[in-house]
């Protein structure tokens, strides 16, 4: 191999399947449009519940949360949403932070951020929808 400076160290497999160092490539890509894509009907449908939610007493809204297809529909707005900021924050990470360390601290931090909003708020949808 010559010492060309234009050289890569990905392998012709990789180049060719679109992976870089990360082995990640396309994955993400289409993760990210397919939470975008999931999220306009659930985001519609959690707005609808929200709004006829709105101005309810607490044991209205308990009893909306409390209905098993409510419930669910939240649920999956909630993990489509999480997942999609994660990967929209990866992306943004990896593109504007420099520095392999604050990379990885800022990386790291936004996985553990996701999944405890995430788990906050399916406690408190499952808590409340059975009746706690």
């Amino acid at each position: 191999m010559s010492g060309n400076s234009g050289s890569t160290m990905r392998t012709t497999r990789r180049r060719v399947a679109g992976l870089g160092s990360a082995r990640s490539g396309t994955g993400h890509f289409w993760l990210q449009r397919l939470t975008a894509l999931a999220n306009v009907p659930l985001v519609l449908a959690f707005l609808f519940i929200v709004i006829y939610a709105a101005g309810g007493t607490r044991e209205e809204v308990t009893a909306i949360l409390g209905q098993p297809i409510v419930a669910i529909v939240v649920l999956l707005a909630l993990l489509s949403i999480v997942v999609h900021m994660r990967i929209g924050m990866q992306v943004i990470i990896e593109d504007y932070v420099q520095g392999e360390g604050a990379k990885v601290l800022a990386l790291m931090a936004n996985t553990f951020f996701t999944i405890a909003v995430g788990c906050a708020a399916a406690f408190a949808i499952l808590k409340i929808s059975f009746g706690g």
